[in-house]
């Protein structure tokens, strides 16, 4: 005559069977912090990949970005920037060199990007322009953003695990990000967007002179 199994008996066996999975998990975890360290180690790790190689993929783009400008003073801003840019990068190094890690890069779609981004303003608005200027600035401008939020989470990131020197290190870069975010800010400011706009009219202008101006329904 077969057997049934009691109720008791199965819910004591899938209560075991989640017990060993749960073990089987938490011993895998184990390994993982044994072989590459914690989840948060290997986020901050990647993230200063990411940043190692968005900095050498825009120490690489500065030069030609600075040739297309047509002031002199923005192509001196993006010049000093690349030398801070050079310094960027052996920051990186030895945040690198105090956790213990070999510099690698890792590829950064958003820095291709945005250098992409750059590239396509240069062939598409006129050399000489001062609108050329304008939308260098606000091509810069995002670049510089996305370092400032990359800096910023690496440094709250270094001071929550301890790496106070590295912290320190990332801090200064993070700084200076902001600093030349601002001088963008004041040189587009300053003249050049005033000088961009006198550069030809607007198409909305010839609409309100035409008279067919398109009413707004709030």
């Amino acid at each position: 005559m077969k057997e049934t199994m009691q109720p008791e008996a199965a819910t004591s066996s899938r209560g075991a069977e989640a017990t060993s999975k749960k073990e089987d998990r938490g011993n895998d975890n184990k390994k993982d912090e044994q072989v590459g360290g914690s989840m948060l180690e290997k986020f901050f790790v990647d993230q200063l990949k990411d940043i190692y190689y968005a900095e050498q993929k825009l120490a690489k783009a500065l030069p030609e970005i600075a040739k297309a400008c047509t002031t002199e003073e923005l192509e001196d801003a993006f010049h000093d920037h690349l030398r801070q840019t050079e310094r960027h990068i052996k920051r990186l190094e030895r945040v690198f060199d105090i956790i213990g890690k070999e510099p690698e890069g890792k590829k950064c779609e958003a820095m291709d990007g945005l250098i992409s981004e750059a590239n396509t303003i240069i062939s598409e608005t006129k050399k000489g322009s001062m609108t050329r200027d304008a939308a260098l600035i606000i091509a810069a401008q995002k670049v510089e953003h996305y370092e400032i939020a990359s800096y910023g989470g690496l440094v709250q990131l270094a001071v929550t695990m301890d790496l106070r020197r590295a912290a320190d290190l990332l801090d200064k870069t993070l700084v200076e990000e902001e600093q030349t975010d601002q001088l963008l800010t004041n040189i587009a400011e300053g003249y050049i967007n005033v000088k961009a706009e006198q550069e030809g009219g607007y198409s909305w202008s010839k609409q309100k002179r035409s008279g067919n101006e398109p009413e707004l329904n709030m």
